[in-house]
Parts: C-alpha cells; structure tokens; sequence
C-alpha cells in the first residue's frame, strides 16, 4: 500500500514566509558557532525550527497570491526577522563592548588569538566575553524565549499580515543605545579599579625613582583586571536578564503585541 504526500500551494507559501522570518532571525541571533558551522547545517536548523512551528502557520488563499505579492511578503517578513535577530545580538554585544573598553587598559588589548566565531584576530578578553556570553544565553533559557517570542509573533502577526514602521525602526535604534550603557556598566568597576593602580604605581614612582614599575604594571593590572571580572562574575546573569528584557520587549513592539 503506498502513501502519496501531497502539499497544497496555499501550505508551501506559509512554509516560505514562516521560513523566511525564522532565517532573518537567525542570521543575526547570535548562538555560540553558528558562524563556523556549514552553511547547510544552518539551512537545516532554520527549516527545523519553522517545521517545528507548523501549528502556527498562517492559513494562504494560494488564489490571490501573486508572484510580485509574494516576493513583497517574504520581503516583509525577513525584515520582521533580522530585526528580531538584531534586537536578540544586541544583548550578547554589550559583553563584547565592555571587553573592548576593557582590553588595553588591563593590558590583555597588546595579545591577540584567533576568534573561534569569526576566525579573525581578536584579543583575549573579547572571546572570552563571546564565550561567557553565548553560555550565559542558553543556561538562563535566553533561547527558549526567542522560540516563544516566534510562536506568539506567528499568533498574533500572521506571516505576510504585517510592515515594519518608522515607530519599529526607531525602537531598535534606541534598544541600540542600551548596549554602550549596559556595557559601560560591566566595564566601568573594573576601569575605575585599573585607574587606582596607575594612580598609586605613579606614586610610587615619585617616591622612588628606581622602582622599574613598567616590568611591574602589566602583571599587576592584568591579575586586577581578572580578579575583579571574577567579582563580577555573579552579576553578569543579572545584568545579562535585564538587557534581555528590554530587548524582548522591543522586539514584541517591533511585531505590535
């Protein structure tokens, strides 16, 4: 006995659409590898997860779509996408901006690695912020709200039922802003730490001028840099959950829910 799949035209063209939303998204969220990972294998995941959201997908009159329409939908929903995603990469940036502001002042700015993510150089505080940050993303469930966040946009927003407006972009510009602060924030007890070494290595050197204190800095700011980082340590989820808020947040006002 053999079983025929058949597909109705209206069903591939929610697939589409639904595809092209997740895929916008994807490209920009930023799971830890995905950048060195085959282009196939993240083909595979973005169909996965739209398959995995098939109860949710919009019901289309194939008798009234268009070629010219649904180009200007799959347009219209790979915008919605990247903006999701840009909104999501947002928060994991903010730790790799304070490792940036970071780096040169406690000395770790002067050495470079490989990036595993980007394969470029890269200095060892900033993957390691990456690192920390992608890790914090799945261990507070970051992940599973992305998902959740898709399948109320899909309740709410059926796919090709929706444009991005001025208020839209003008909301991710200004969830834009919040990276520098909420990177400043994780920086700024470390930087003011460093600037009391200078102050009191500058000191010494007054006192006695035949102290070689630049053989002595750079070991001693790099182990306060890092022993203060593991003070922080403990507040990194906190801060992590409360830019991720404002994010999400955004992101329900970019979809109008």
């Amino acid at each position: 006995m053999h079983a025929e799949l058949t597909l109705s035209a209206g069903t591939l063209f929610a697939f589409l659409l639904v595809l092209a939303r997740i895929a916008g998204a994807l490209s920009f969220v930023p799971l830890p590898g995905i950048s060195a990972v085959p282009p196939a294998a993240r083909i595979a995941l973005a169909v996965i997860l739209t398959l995995a959201l098939v109860s949710r997908w919009p019901a289309v009159d194939a008798s009234t779509v268009t070629l010219f329409r649904l180009a200007g939908w799959a347009i219209g929903e790979a915008a919605i996408g990247l903006a999701i995603g840009v909104a999501i990469a947002f928060v994991l940036e903010s730790f790799t901006f304070a490792a940036q502001v970071l780096g040169v002042p406690a000395g770790y700015g002067y050495a470079s690695t490989v990036d595993p993510n980007t394969q470029a150089d890269s200095g060892i505080l900033i993957i390691l912020a990456e690192l920390v940050a992608g890790l914090l993303f799945f261990a507070l469930g970051l992940d599973r709200e992305v998902l959740r966040l898709f399948a109320l946009s899909l309740d709410r927003v059926p796919a090709g039922a929706y444009v991005l407006g001025p208020k839209s972009a003008a909301a991710v510009v200004q969830l834009a802003s919040g990276l520098f602060s909420t990177g400043v924030r994780i920086a700024l007890p470390v930087v003011a730490l460093l600037i009391m070494v200078d102050v009191a290595l500058a000191l010494l050197g007054r006192l006695n001028s035949q102290l070689q204190l630049l053989s002595l800095a750079f070991p001693l700011k790099m182990m306060a840099a890092l022993a203060m980082l593991v003070w922080l340590a403990a507040l990194l989820p906190r801060i992590l959950l409360d830019y991720a808020g404002q994010a999400f947040g955004v992101a329900r006002r970019v979809l109008g829910i």
